[in-house]
């Protein structure tokens, strides 16, 4: 019997990674799936003085890596307390270690700017790269404030297979309304003067409509509806769109960070969604050239489901 996948989550006792953790851990109940909660710490790189400042309880960086990953425990386990969760705790650059813990698991969550955010712009560097590289989709979580709201999901002209086949399992394991997006781009400078309905072409209404009756096949009894917008900025859009939304999902034609990024409207809609937002990626193609990207990660090897502290002084 196969099995079953986890959820990965990021955690780096910020707030964001906080919120992650406990959005990651009700992902994890619904899915009848175990979370690994990760923490990175990048002081044995910088440093050998990792043990206890003599007399001071609690001391020392290695310590402060295992109190953090308390805390990400702790949380996952007051939002979910039969929930099988495995930790680690890793030494090494954060989406080196993501990247390849998440690889063919069901999901990878992270907070919009925990775990090396302050390098970033809005969305933070590890979750922005996580989002244009990992082989799984990616849940970039900021506040889960409308956890009763719609699932949105934003397709282009190709039907979004993937964005919609995550967003289908999302409102189908929540009972939440799908609404299904496809958003006509105008030109700048255009004025819509008819009702979006009849200025749309035949083929664009077609190809909702095509995703609309797959959608409904594939997730019966789940509210599904669509929308047909016109907008001279399709992030734009897809953002107004989502208002109020539990989760907005969009799919991406990047080829990660060497040879392009997640596409630029997934991008705009990452860096300025209001709520969690998941990057619905797949597994790369070796012509894509990922499988070569990542260097040794300084894994440490597990006792008793937790990592034991190498020696970083030979």
């Amino acid at each position: 019997m196969q099995e079953s996948k986890n959820i990965v989550v990021g955690y780096d006792a910020s707030v964001e990674s906080g919120q992650a953790v406990r959005w990651a851990a009700k992902q994890a109940v619904l899915r009848s799936c175990g979370l690994h909660l990760v923490h990175c710490s990048l002081w044995p790189l910088l440093t050998h003085d990792l043990g206890p400042v003599p007399g001071v309880a609690d001391s020392g960086l290695e310590r402060s890596g295992e109190i953090a990953l308390d805390e990400g425990l702790a949380l996952a386990k007051d939002e979910a307390p039969a929930l099988d969760i495995k930790t680690s705790l890793l030494y090494g650059w954060a989406p080196e270690h993501l990247l390849k813990l998440s690889a063919g698991e069901a999901m990878l969550v992270v907070g919009s700017r925990g775990i090396g955010g302050f390098m970033g712009l809005l969305v933070g560097s590890v979750s922005l790269e996580m989002a244009a590289t990992a082989s799984c989709p990616v849940a970039v979580i900021r506040a889960d404030d409308h956890p009763e709201g719609p699932v949105v999901v934003a397709v282009d002209s190709s039907g979004s297979p993937a964005a919609l086949k995550d967003a289908c399992a999302l409102a189908a394991l929540t009972g939440a309304k799908l609404t299904i997006v496809h958003v006509q781009h105008a030109p700048a400078g255009f004025k819509l003067l008819r009702d979006p309905a009849e200025d749309s072409h035949p083929s664009t209404q077609a190809l909702l409509d095509s995703v609309l009756h797959s959608a409904r096949e594939t997730t019966p009894g789940i509210s599904i509806e669509g929308q047909l917008l016109t907008d001279t900025s399709i992030p734009r859009a897809i953002l107004e769109a989502a208002r109020g939304a539990s989760i907005t999902v969009v799919g991406t034609k990047g080829h990660g960070l060497i040879r392009g990024t997640i596409g630029s409207t997934a991008h705009a809609v990452l860096h300025h969604a209001k709520g969690p937002v998941l990057i619905s990626r797949r597994r790369a193609t070796p012509e894509d050239g990922e499988e070569n990207r990542n260097p040794s990660l300084f894994k440490r090897p597990m006792v008793d489901g937790r990592s034991k502290v190498p020696d970083v002084r030979a």
